[in-house]
């Protein structure tokens, strides 16, 4: 929300800052990127034993499965 100052107010910038990570999420989906944050929730709901890979070490996982390394689903 817009002060009368023009500033945007803490909560609206937390709103912003929602969408934008919506957005992106959006855009990665629509682009065939795999979601981190969902693999994240993926893990921890369905395999609480294995460790939780970092961002890089997904990402660079996708990127051999995409170019045709040999990967495996787990579900």
């Amino acid at each position: 929300m817009l002060t009368r100052r023009g500033r945007v107010g803490r909560g609206a910038a937390g709103q912003l800052a929602q969408l934008t990570g919506e957005f992106v999420s959006l855009i990665r989906k629509v682009a065939g990127m795999p979601d981190y944050a969902a693999h994240v929730r993926h893990l921890k709901e369905c395999h609480p034993e294995l460790s939780l890979p970092t961002e890089k070490q997904y990402f660079d996982q996708f990127v051999r499965m995409k170019s045709g390394g040999s990967g495996s689903r787990c579900c």
